[in-house]
């Protein structure tokens, strides 16, 4: 979510310029706008055009305000209609009618509310910064690949994806993987270090199907110690690990 421009106070009048930027925010859009707000958009109009021998219609754009009075979400087409009386002048559609305005991914909008309280606040912030709701962080591995993933209470977000190409354990080739193993776990290792914020975070779980899991666990404990990493020292009773199936799957979009 986008916070374009805002005028309001906790507890107060005001509005809020907002622009959903994906699929996801427009959960946040639903459960902000309610019925008595008033909101702004673009929208579109049929309008009939009389040219003497035919009567044709042509969709018109125009910006409109409409008291919300009923709000109907579509998650799969991620789409809100909001359903409302005209509140603004125009030559094509009268004040006090009825109109409907859709909200769409990437479609400014602004909304009026007559009091905003705490939560209405909040969820603008969290949605703007999903980071920093974020209060759980997962590490899913296994040989050759990880990623690390931040999760909130409407969001995930994955913040790095690390690949290695991992020789053969055996014959000549069993030091080349060991080095490559090495420097994989680094990898991963610098992932924790630079995205997890402990004053957010409140549980990093370490999962895979195989023993990658356990091993990089028993290598970031080493290196937080080796390294003086103190965030990673003082919550070490916060870190965990777990079996999982399908790390594929997990972290599919």
């Amino acid at each position: 979510m986008k916070l374009v421009a805002k005028n309001y106070e906790k507890d107060g009048e005001g509005e809020a310029k907002l622009v959903a930027e994906e699929a996801e925010d427009m959960w946040h859009v639903y459960n902000l706008v309610r019925e008595g707000d008033e909101v702004t958009a673009a929208t579109f109009r049929k309008i009939a055009k009389d040219s003497g021998t035919s009567v044709e219609s042509e969709r018109v754009k125009i910006k409109l305000t409409i008291k919300v009075e009923g709000i109907e979400f579509d998650p799969e087409g991620s789409s809100i209609r909001l359903k409302g009386r005209n509140l603004t002048e125009s030559e094509h559609i009268k004040l006090g009618a009825y109109h409907t305005i859709e909200l769409e991914p990437q479609r400014a909008f602004t909304l009026h509310k007559r009091l905003w309280d705490a939560l209405d606040i909040e969820r603008i912030r969290s949605a703007c910064d999903p980071q920093a709701s974020a209060d759980l962080a997962a590490v899913l591995i296994t040989e050759g690949l990880a990623h690390l993933c931040l999760v909130g209470s409407s969001t995930t977000l994955i913040r790095a994806k690390i690949e290695a190409n991992l020789p053969r354990k055996r014959g000549p080739a069993i030091a080349g993987y060991d080095k490559a193993w090495d420097k994989f776990m680094e990898q991963v290792f610098t992932a924790v270090v630079r995205h997890v914020d402990w004053s957010v975070v409140k549980c990093l779980v370490i999962a895979g199907p195989g023993f990658a899991k356990d091993t990089f666990k028993t290598y970031l404990d080493a290196e937080a110690v080796r390294r003086d990493i103190r965030p990673l020292i003082e919550h070490k009773s916060s870190i965990f690990t777990a079996q999982v199936g399908f790390h594929a799957r997990m972290v599919r979009p």
